[in-house]
Order: C-alpha cells, then sequence, then structure tokens
C-alpha cells in the first residue's frame, strides 16, 4: 500500500510540474524582444504611428517592440520577410494596403499570399488622405474640379507617391467620368513639390505634407477620402459630401504574425495592442498624424483584408493597367 501510495504521489508532482511548467512558458511570452517590421523610412508618418504603438505595447509585453524600418518595394520587401520568419510570435509586419490590398493586383506574382501567408493580430486604423490641388488650378471645390477636368480632358495631371494616391486617384477618375494623366514619383515629397510648382495639378495625400503648404497659398485641399471629416481640417467635406458616391478606398494599417504563430501567443500580441491603442497619450500623437485607431479582432482584420483586395483589384484592372 505504502508503495502504491507513494507512485501515485509521485505520479501527481509529476503532472502537476508538468501543468505549472506549461502554464510557465506561456506566462513567459514574449521572453525575448518583439520585432515589428515596418515598409516605411524612418521618420515618415508611419514610422510615428508605430514607433507610437510600439513603445505602449512593449509596457504590457515586459518586453521592448522593436521597430524594423525595411521600406521599398510597395511593403512587399517586409511582409516577404515576416511571411518567412518564424512562427513564434516573435516577429511582426506593420501590414498596410500598400502590400496586401494593391500589390496582389499590380504584380503577376508575389513571394507570399496576403491572406494565408499571416497570422491576423489586429486592425490598426485607417490613414487620412485628402485631395489637393494647386492653388493656380481655378477649381475651389470637387465639383469645379471634375467641371475644369471634363473641359480639358487629359490636360490635367495627378501625381501619386505611393498605392494608395494610384488608387484613389484611379477610381476618382472612373466614379467622375473624367480623365487625369498620372505622373509617378518614389515617394509622396517628391511628388507634392511638384504640385506646389504646378508641374502637376492635382493628388491625393497624406495631412502632414499637404497641411503646412495651405497657409502659403500654393496648395488648396478639397475633401478628406475617410469617411468622416478629419478633426485636422474639419471645415473639409468628405468625397462622399461632396457628391462623389461609392468611393471606397480604404488607406489602412494592421498587425500580423507569420502563419502558424500559436493562438494563445497571438491573443497576447492582440491585448497589448489594444492596450496602447486606449493609453491617452497614443491617441493624441495618433490624432496629429490624422490616423484613426480601428481595433479589431483576428477576423476582423482578414475581412477587411480580403474587401480591399476585392476593391483595389477591381480598381486597378478596370483602369486597364497591367500586373508587372
Amino acid at each position: 500500500m505504502n508503495t502504491r501510495f507513494f507512485l501515485r504521489a509521485v505520479a501527481g508532482a509529476a503532472l502537476l510540474a508538468s501543468v505549472a511548467g506549461l502554464a510557465s512558458a506561456q506566462a513567459a511570452f514574449p521572453d525575448a524582444p518583439v520585432r515589428l517590421v515596418i515598409p516605411f523610412p524612418p521618420g515618415s508618418a508611419s514610422d510615428t504611428i508605430a514607433r507610437t504603438l510600439a513603445s505602449s505595447a512593449a509596457r504590457s509585453l515586459g518586453q521592448p517592440v522593436i521597430v524594423d524600418n525595411k521600406a521599398g518595394g510597395d511593403g512587399i520587401i517586409s511582409a516577404s520577410e515576416v511571411a518567412r520568419a518564424r512562427p513564434d510570435g516573435l516577429t511582426l509586419l506593420y501590414g498596410t494596403n500598400s502590400a496586401l490590398s494593391a500589390s496582389p493586383a499590380l504584380k503577376k506574382k508575389l513571394p507570399y499570399d496576403p491572406v494565408a501567408s499571416f497570422a491576423p493580430v489586429s486592425s490598426l486604423g485607417r490613414y487620412t488622405f485628402f485631395l489637393y490641388v494647386n492653388a493656380g488650378l481655378s477649381a475651389k471645390s470637387v465639383a469645379e474640379l471634375i467641371d475644369v477636368a471634363k473641359k480639358r480632358p487629359g490636360q490635367l495631371n495627378f501625381a501619386t507617391g505611393n498605392t494608395t494616391a494610384l488608387v484613389s486617384s484611379l477610381q476618382f477618375n472612373s466614379i467622375s467620368g473624367i480623365r487625369m494623366e498620372h505622373v509617378a514619383y518614389k515617394g509622396e515629397p517628391a511628388a507634392i513639390l511638384d504640385v506646389l510648382s504646378n508641374q502637376v495639378q492635382v493628388m491625393f495625400g497624406n495631412p502632414a505634407l499637404g497641411i503646412p503648404h495651405l497657409a502659403t497659398g500654393k496648395l488648396r485641399v478639397l475633401a478628406t477620402t475617410s469617411r468622416a471629416r478629419s478633426p485636422l481640417l474639419p471645415d473639409v467635406p468628405t468625397l462622399t459630401e461632396a457628391g462623389v458616391q461609392g468611393f471606397n478606398i480604404t488607406s489602412w494599417a494592421g498587425l500580423f504574425a507569420p502563419a502558424n504563430t500559436p493562438a494563445d501567443r497571438v491573443a497576447k500580441l492582440r491585448a497589448a495592442f489594444h492596450d496602447a491603442m486606449k493609453d491617452p497619450v497614443v491617441i493624441g500623437t495618433l490624432e496629429k498624424q490624422g490616423f484613426e485607431l480601428v481595433p479589431s479582432d483576428g477576423a476582423g482584420l482578414t475581412q477587411l483584408v480580403k474587401e480591399q483586395l476585392v476593391r483595389y483589384g477591381d480598381t486597378i484592372r478596370a483602369a486597364g493597367i497591367q500586373p508587372e
């Protein structure tokens, strides 16, 4: 009897130790710094957004969240690296519509699948874009811009420094029944300079680059692509309010881990970033960047990716752009 009791006690202790060890391992995640790969250069608006969120989330995780800038390739470089990374929850992607909505329609082949290659953590939010025109253009409203473009088909140019600007411009042209010529730039800073000098007349761009030039009298803002008016420029109407019905291109950002990352680790990462999105300092900083925080669960982010894949793809194909 004593022997049987002893064996049972040993077995029970082993089981308890195993359970305790598993719980300890789960509780310990992350046990190393988390790397957040972003497809933008240091100093950009997205870099500021990512670093602000990362700094706050690090406090919940108990480990640093290190922002790793991998700019270029419309986000394909960053997305590819994270898709190949070990699925341990220690490598994350700051994914946007460039790599996950537009590139699938602009490229014949990608080194990742925009849905299957990633474990969705959470939507982060939506970018604000404004429709700017050179102040020398007579148009002082969206309706007047459309009227000018119809009277001068193919004579107005629109600048793009990223895929959001490209697809927004294409959809705006399509809905409005106008034809403006595309002038592509490697980035928004170069694009806005040519709009200011009237080399190009029209541009969809972010607030950080455009708003400072409004006071100089060289630039005019006509509308925002957001669903609601931006607190940065509350007097500026949305495209819908300005009469452009059916505009549905969203510039978004979300947080992704490599596919097959354990669900408990994804959940812990999600909770930490959701806590960050409630941080008053984070909220205030990101409002100044024109970034609307929109947290979600993994299913919500997957739905957004699939929806925007269709919308970006339809707009690009309708414009006759062939994948490279």
